[in-house]
């Protein structure tokens, strides 16, 4: 009974997003790129059991607008034939990610921490430096 009430309850949330495993960035230049993702719209970055997904949302076109139901659902996709009610979206509370990226200026302060210690690069001064003379007596 509780299915048929969560189910009754549900707006296709697990419909209205994609999220597909992403290689674990090694080095600074992997990161940037996943902040290059991170400057699209409606996408996320996350780390969970120590694996990196890519978070897209957008909305599966055969979800019905007006009643939230799959419209192919006899012949839907084999990824969603495997989705269990226990895997559900709607439940209570939040996910519990290792992290949680959602723009690129969080990738971009995590890349500081990561790799350069928080230091801002300091910018070279364009004079060369003088040496110092001392005049003989």
């Amino acid at each position: 009974m509780a299915k048929k009430s969560q189910c009754s309850k549900c707006t296709g949330l697990c419909c209205r997003y994609l999220a597909l495993p992403i290689e674990t960035p090694d080095d600074k230049e992997d990161y940037n790129d996943i902040r290059w993702y991170l400057c699209h719209e409606d996408v996320t970055v996350f780390v969970e059991d120590g694996d990196w997904y890519i978070n897209i949302n957008n909305k599966c076109r055969q979800l019905s607008n007006k009643d939230y139901r799959c419209m192919i659902y006899d012949k839907r996709p084999k990824i969603c034939r495997g989705y269990k009610h226990g895997d559900c979206d709607f439940v209570e509370g939040e996910y519990d990610y290792e992290l949680h990226f959602t723009d690129e200026k969080q990738m971009e302060e995590y890349i500081k921490i990561k790799f350069d210690n928080n230091v801002i690069e300091k910018k070279k001064s364009r004079s060369p430096k003088r040496k110092r003379v001392t005049k003989k007596k």
